[in-house]
């Protein structure tokens, strides 16, 4: 399929969506740290389960030094500082907020791409990354200046630069795990490696996560809540459930994919529609008003995700 790459970027973008809601719902009830340990722990479960069920294997022992070494950084950069970053941005400035930092993700993916990978984007690329950028953000650029303190915009870009270098990462790694699997095991999993690469960055954010969670518990003793109390509260673990599945398990293994078909650079800009998809569900469940800047934001954002296919 010649457009599979960014069809699969978009409907990342879609999975995107649903997990800054539920994952801002979670963040709320739960705490970030349990939240995002209990994020972590399933995430990798489920990644498991799926590589071993649709491939037979881990594939694991097949991966280099380098390949392990590409995606443990990733999951550092990405899950642990990228996503502590965002959970933070949605505690602080809501997560439709949150994600219009995320719209500076593509520049942070593609200025990462140049410098690690030497990948280069066609004026055509160039053109349609500029124009949905620039649709984004006259979307969601209305606020007043009260609603985003310096922190909160700190945490958006930290999340921002956490996701694309992230995906730079992950994409050295995945090709490094690609180039040492046998060539006689490769066609039958190939498909399915960037779900076995993804358990490899969950297990470094898990351990990340934890780590930092004992280590800061004191400090946050009244604010956060214990994973004995987490259990308690259905509502923020029925919100982290959905967060898991849309979000690390099924979003970043499809972004995975993703830049498996196309570059970096392009996959990104796609997925970071998501602050154009979650207008509609956060009028619904917040009740966060839809102006006619929002409408023309997201008719040219539409616009330049199309000059993708049409240039």
């Amino acid at each position: 399929m010649q457009y599979l790459g960014e069809v699969i970027s978009l409907g990342v973008a879609c999975s995107w969506t649903v997990a800054a809601l539920a994952s801002e719902i979670a963040s709320r009830r739960l705490g970030v740290f349990v939240m995002n340990v209990w994020r972590m722990a399933l995430a990798l479960v489920l990644s498991v389960l799926l590589m071993r069920c649709c491939s037979g294997t881990m594939g694991l022992q097949y991966a280099s030094g380098e390949a392990w070494t590409w995606l443990l950084m990733s999951g550092v950069v990405g899950y642990f500082f990228g996503d502590w970053c965002l959970f933070n941005s949605y505690l602080t400035i809501g997560s439709r907020y949150g994600q219009l930092f995320m719209t500076l993700a593509p520049a942070f993916t593609a200025l990462s791409a140049w410098i690690m990978l030497g990948q280069m984007l066609s004026w055509s690329a160039l053109l349609a990354m500029t124009v949905t950028l620039l649709g984004i953000v006259i979307s969601v650029w209305h606020v007043d200046k009260k609603e985003l303190p310096t922190k909160g915009i700190l945490f958006g870009l930290g999340a921002a630069l956490g996701q694309g270098l992230g995906l730079v990462l992950s994409k050295l790694g995945l090709d490094a795990y690609e180039a040492s699997m046998p060539a006689s095991l490769l066609p039958e999993v190939v498909d399915y490696l960037p779900f076995s690469a993804n358990s490899v960055r969950c297990m470094a954010g898990l351990v990340c996560f934890t780590a930092w969670y004992y280590w800061m518990r004191p400090k946050f003793r009244k604010e956060q809540l214990t994973f004995t109390d987490s259990f308690r509260n259905r509502r923020g673990l029925f919100a982290m459930i959905i967060a898991v599945f849309s979000g690390p398990f099924i979003g970043v293994g499809f972004s995975l994919m993703a830049v498996q078909y196309t570059a970096a650079g392009i996959a990104s800009t796609l997925m970071a529609t998501t602050p154009i998809l979650i207008l509609l569900p956060s009028r619904w469940l917040f009740g966060q008003e839809i102006t006619f800047r929002n409408v023309l934001g997201a008719i040219i954002s539409v616009v330049g995700v199309s000059l993708f296919f049409l240039l």
